[in-house]
């Protein structure tokens, strides 16, 4: 049986074609999930305050589920490039969330 709660951080693995690369993404993968808590700034401490972070927490989760997917795909043509473009749009939902973030904490306190 595979283990297929580590199918999406394999996904990024193998999304990148340099070796070390890779395994940098991989650890980057599951690293940054602990580092989320350490790394959390807002005003308030829920996303019910958050409209557009709540959608963007449902675009992780469906990155996440597409990569759990493409993971258990064989490496051939179609997925190859799927996972790629998973792959970016996963690291880019680190980078938007707290900018997204910052933009509503703005407009609320001004």
């Amino acid at each position: 049986p595979t283990e297929w709660y580590f199918l999406f951080a394999y996904a990024i693995l193998r999304s990148i074609p340099n070796k070390l690369g890779g395994v940098i993404a991989l650890v980057m993968s599951i690293a940054i999930l602990f580092l989320m808590p350490l790394l959390h700034t807002n005003e308030t401490q829920g996303l019910q305050f958050y409209p557009l972070n709540q959608a963007l927490f449902w675009y992780m989760v469906i990155m996440i589920l597409l990569l759990t997917w493409i993971g258990a795909r064989p490496v051939e043509a179609p997925y190859i490039i799927t996972g790629q473009i998973l792959t970016i749009l996963y690291f880019s939902y680190y980078i938007i969330n707290p900018l997204i973030i910052k933009l509503w904490d703005n407009m609320l306190n001004s």
